[in-house]
């Protein structure tokens, strides 16, 4: 399978991963939601369990718009997106353990780490965007801490950031005709 073959199917098969990233989106928002009404570490276990639901709903969502949700078992990049997962996993102790001495570096540490791990879904789906969107939320991150905004605009700054990508997604993949 060719590159741009492999990134074809993953795009088609996960609507160009737009449904993730409004999944992820709406973890963000509820995660900034419960900063507000709840206490801060409740907010922090509403992202975490939150985002074991992310790739299951974004899933659904891909199937909701009449894609299978499922890339080809031969697609060399489900093992890149795999690797990306494992590698965002590895680093939410260590963003967990930060935000123990600064409470209010978690968000943008999870910034970070997420914006990071979309850099990969440039390779995978073959689509600049997610350059963008992993650049924006790493930086964001990095002026969350410099300028030391309160604790819940770190959660409605990924919410916002993922959520206009998001609708960028789906306006561009709903362009696109597969054959």
């Amino acid at each position: 399978m060719l590159i741009a073959d492999a990134q074809r199917n993953m795009r088609y098969a996960y609507f160009g991963g737009g449904p993730g990233v409004l999944a992820s989106a709406l973890v963000w928002l509820s995660a900034g939601l419960v900063a507000l009404t709840n206490s801060a570490d409740a907010s922090i276990m509403t992202l975490f369990i939150g985002g074991i639901f992310i790739h299951p709903v974004g899933l659904l969502m891909a199937k909701a718009l009449r894609r299978p949700g499922a890339h080809d078992s031969g697609n060399p990049l489900g093992m890149l997106a795999l690797e990306g997962t494992v590698l965002m996993l590895l680093c939410l102790p260590l963003v967990y353990g930060a935000s123990r001495a600064h409470l209010e570096w978690f968000f943008p540490g999870m910034l970070l780490v997420i914006g990071g791990r979309y850099l990969t879904f440039a390779t995978i789906y073959g689509m600049r965007i997610y350059w963008a969107c992993g650049s924006m939320l790493a930086c964001a991150g990095f002026l969350l801490v410099m300028f030391r905004v309160p604790f819940a605009v770190g959660a409605f700054t990924g919410a916002a950031i993922e959520g206009v990508f998001a609708a960028w997604v789906f306006w561009t993949e709903r362009k696109q005709r597969y054959g």
